[in-house]
């Protein structure tokens, strides 16, 4: 499990997650501009595809559930603008869900891999361009920003992009490109 220090303004702020699938690291971070959205009324879709437009080399998501036609648009605009968009998906959600996701990705030239290692990949994370990394409770759903109770976190820090992104490779290595 890694633990992350924020320090700014005053407020300590120690987020938990996987640096590995198995394994813990420490990680302090000073001066790391952050942004934090909570839902309902927070607009955190709105934060979301603002952190997508400004992607210039790279995005790496992971989602949980994703049915979200304004980010997935976002994503389609980041690919046909040059940058590299790559997505994992939950295998189980998106074989229950009756709008497939993982084919209008795909349609927009999107590469989509299904997470075949768990039973659920609940990961919620999105890597920007090796600097920015948005997590948190939010599902990319319209629920998750309309009527859910959940938050994002979008932090600028590239030691702590890096981390994710590790974490990113190693789910795909384990993901089934779809």
């Amino acid at each position: 499990m890694k633990v992350i220090r924020l320090f700014g303004m005053g407020l300590l702020l120690v987020c938990l997650f996987m640096a590995k699938e198995a394994g813990t690291e420490e990680l302090t971070l000073r001066d790391a501009p952050s942004k934090v959205c909570f839902t309902p009324g927070g607009d955190c879709a709105k934060t979301i595809i603002g952190e997508i437009d400004g992607a210039k080399r790279e995005v790496l998501m992971q989602a949980y559930s994703f049915t979200s036609a304004p980010i997935r648009k976002a994503l389609a605009v980041a690919r046909r603008r040059g940058v590299l968009v790559e997505v994992i998906l939950d295998k189980a959600t998106q074989q229950d869900q009756n709008y497939r996701t993982a084919d209008l990705l795909k349609r927009d030239d999107v590469a989509v891999f299904i997470d075949d290692g768990h039973i659920h990949a609940h990961n919620k994370v999105i890597i920007i361009d090796k600097e920015i990394t948005v997590t948190g409770s939010f599902n990319f759903t319209y629920a998750a920003d309309e009527d859910n109770a959940e938050n994002i976190l979008v932090i600028r820090s590239p030691a702590l992009a890096a981390i994710y992104g590790s974490n990113w490779t190693l789910h795909k290595q384990h993901s089934k490109s779809y």
